[in-house]
């Protein structure tokens, strides 16, 4: 199971309320890619999932990534099953430019493993230890088939978050609520201290909900997890315009499953 979020703050935001509404009901036939999740008998002409590249091999950028880059680790699986989150740009928001880049092991490994090691993520990630530790966390996404793209979040130049983009409904997520096709996770850190308890979290959550939206024409919604211990995570998406599905006990946590609707966003 994905890690939980961390640090994405907001201020009090309105009391969780479950929906239970019908439209959240999947009624469709299992999807080939949801077949060989679930360890179901794909039929025989089913596309099988593109290899994963490893990381670049280039040497490492001292610099840090910048707005602008296009990285080309992972664009095999993450234009198979997430629709090229390296080509999804850089857009403006209220914090300032804002652009995911997708993670290069040998040039973020530090940086990432430092946010890892801060106690308040810790606590929630569970990811604290040597470099080995978020190396290997890395890489089990790097050898998969692409259905998580681990990113930074880059803000005005500067590598100041991390997240994780994913097809919830190909993730052992989907056996704890009624998927959809395509659906779309994100897990994510503020890195940065002075980052954090300002309402950036929110507009970043935001941001990212609409990139995915507006590159991944077939998600309907983006669906995140939050530990639901993790009440400025919880508050920040709903204050980004997700809203409050359902509880749900996964094998790490109790989490809040946060819900980002297509045909709600221009209401939220």
């Amino acid at each position: 199971m994905a890690p939980a979020d961390a640090h994405t703050d907001a201020g009090p935001g309105p009391a969780p309320q479950t929906d239970t509404g019908a439209e959240d009901t999947l009624d469709l036939p299992l999807s080939e890619e949801l077949l060989a999740v679930f360890g179901e008998d794909a039929p025989a002409t089913a596309a099988q999932p593109l290899p994963l590249n490893g990381p670049a091999s280039s040497a490492p950028d001292d610099a840090g990534p910048a707005a602008g880059t296009q990285p080309t680790v992972n664009r095999t699986a993450s234009s198979a099953l997430l629709d090229h989150p390296a080509d999804w740009g850089p857009v403006a928001t209220p914090a300032g430019v804002f652009q995911l880049v997708p993670v290069r092991l040998e040039r973020d490994l530090a940086v990432i493993s430092r946010w890892m090691n801060d106690p308040a993520v810790a606590a929630f990630w569970e990811l604290a230890g040597s470099e080995a530790v978020t190396a290997a966390h890395l890489r089990s996404q790097f050898d998969g088939d692409g259905r998580s793209v681990p990113c930074l979040g880059v803000l005005a130049g500067i590598p100041m978050s991390y997240w994780e983009i994913y097809r919830a409904d190909l993730d052992p997520l989907a056996r704890h609520y009624p998927a959809r096709p395509h659906d779309t996770g994100i897990h994510l850190l503020i890195g940065g201290v002075n980052d954090r308890g300002r309402g950036v979290g929110t507009t970043l959550l935001r941001a990212v909900a609409d990139l995915v939206l507006d590159n991944r024409p077939l998600c309907a919604r983006v669906v995140a997890e939050p530990d639901l211990r993790n009440t400025p995570s919880v508050s920040a998406f709903l204050s980004a315009g997700f809203r409050f599905f359902a509880e749900v006990e996964l094998p790490d946590k109790r989490a809040a499953l946060m819900v980002r609707d297509r045909t709600h966003r221009a209401q939220l």
